[in-house]
């Protein structure tokens, strides 16, 4: 891998890497871009087949937080942690997240941590005893805890406003929306739905969610029937990659007509934001639909969390959404492509203010 021409095809701005021989810490900070200010995203704790791997894994999804805390209408940048796990060698985790934290602090302020895959609310408070710069933290002043039902009401927003564009009302009763994934988001999507007069179809791999969806009034589909049934409304909200071209054909012929769900990275390739285009799909792209639970997490450095507040802001992804629908118009371009316009049209903007010298700047981290 050609490090420093993979950092300036995206415009990189700086990797970290981190080595701890005591606590058997290998970890990499990827911080992309800083310009809103300073970078906030998780810490994945997972194991790589190989070193690359995980300087890939980093860099994807550091650039992917930009882009959605961009979108997001945020005061913060994008950066992502990979902590590379050894399957065969046992460590003591409070020294290993310990020692991380000491590194995050070294940063002094330009990243900002939190939870991921594989870490929790326990390593965050790991870490919160060597630096205040990480959220998700159950020790910290302030703390926001579980992110899961802003992610939803904010997957809910979204879908309200996807379907005023598809149907020409915002409203939610009487359709039919297939929800593939009732676990922690997708169950809370569907109470909403139904306490609007939605009828919900779920689809879960796991018995246990089927049947907390089944009490909750949902009808339940086998995960291999998915598109068995008629339905208005598609939301992923499970494994990413469920939109491609067998998939586009079983919703074409279910009737769906918007997609509007949680999961991360649905498109398996770019071709199918075109192909869900020209079929005439409304698409509400997944990095701003679902970006509730970091703008829950971003409203801790505002004082403290304050969870009116912290809502209001999550409902402003209904006007986001709308803002990618105008711009795919205004630019005649898929909605997954406007989506990227409006979080690059944003960070130039502010990049323009930075010739102005500031002693000290101010940021969300200072307030």
């Amino acid at each position: 891998m050609e490090l420093f021409k993979a950092l300036g095809e995206y415009d990189y701005e700086q990797i970290v890497f981190m080595n701890d021989k005591e606590t058997g810490l290998r970890a990499i900070t990827c911080i992309h871009d800083t310009t809103l200010g300073p970078g906030l995203g998780g810490t994945r704790y997972w194991t790589y087949e190989k070193e690359e791997d995980a300087v890939k894994d980093a860099m994807r999804l550091a650039r992917g937080m930009t882009y959605k805390n961009a979108a997001s209408g945020l005061p913060i940048g994008g950066a992502k942690t990979v902590i590379l796990k050894d399957p065969n060698n046992r460590v003591n985790e409070e020294a290993l997240f310990r020692a991380f934290g000491r590194f995050v602090e070294g940063l002094n302020g330009r990243y900002i941590t939190a939870a991921d895959v594989g870490t929790g609310e326990v390593q965050m408070d790991y870490v919160y005893q060597e630096t205040n710069y990480v959220a998700g933290t159950s020790l910290k002043p302030g703390t926001s805890g579980n992110p899961s039902p802003s992610t939803a009401h904010g997957v809910y927003m979204g879908m309200k406003a996807a379907a005023k564009k598809a149907f020409g009302t915002a409203s939610l009763e009487g359709r039919t929306i297939l929800i593939e994934g009732v676990g922690k988001v997708g169950y809370i999507l569907a109470e909403k739905a139904l306490a609007e007069g939605a009828v919900v179809i779920a689809a879960d791999l796991f018995n246990g969610p089927r049947e907390r969806a089944r009490e909750l009034g949902c009808d339940i589909v086998d995960s291999n029937d998915l598109f068995s049934v008629k339905a208005d409304i598609y939301a992923p909200c499970a494994l990413g990659a469920t939109i491609h071209d067998e998939s586009l054909r079983q919703m074409e012929a279910a009737g769906i007509k918007v997609i509007a769900g949680a999961a991360n990275n649905q498109l398996e390739e770019a071709r199918h934001g075109d192909q869900l285009e020209e079929m005439g799909l409304v698409y509400a792209p997944d990095y701003i639909i679902n970006s509730g639970g970091v703008i829950q997490v971003a409203d801790e450095f505002n004082g403290g969390y304050n969870a009116e507040r912290a809502k209001k802001s999550v409902e402003n992804i209904y006007n986001q959404i709308e803002k990618v629908f105008d711009i795919a118009e205004r630019d005649n371009i898929p909605t997954y492509q406007a989506a990227d316009k409006l979080a690059e049209e944003r960070i130039e903007a502010v990049r323009k203010t930075k010739k102005v010298f500031v002693n000290h700047a101010k940021s969300i981290i200072n307030r």
